[in-house]
């Protein structure tokens, strides 16, 4: 057998054994979810907050509205700052600090 038709089917061989990943590659995993964050929610149509820390982006913020709509907060909202900041006072209580 040719030297030449030997290495293609080892090639192909390899190739139609290899295990392929449905995985997304390391740098989509780190991109920033909230490229646009919504201004205008009202917290009463807040059903869960998610809170995500990814290297090289702001506090991303993701709000599970009543309709399972998932939307990005702008950080920034009147109710979400006094929210997070008697969460932080609760913390603050509960530990004695």
């Amino acid at each position: 057998m040719d030297v030449k038709a030997l290495a293609v089917i080892t090639l192909l061989m390899v190739t139609m054994c290899i295990h392929v990943s449905h995985a997304k590659p390391f740098s989509l995993g780190q991109r920033c979810w909230c490229r646009s964050p919504e201004k205008s929610v009202h917290k009463n149509n807040v059903k869960n907050l998610k809170f995500m820390n990814t290297p090289n982006c702001p506090l991303q913020i993701i709000a599970t509205m009543r309709n399972d709509k998932q939307v990005c907060l702008d950080p920034e909202t009147k109710w979400l700052q006094q929210y997070l900041k008697n969460a932080i006072n609760k913390i603050k209580k509960s530990r004695g600090i």
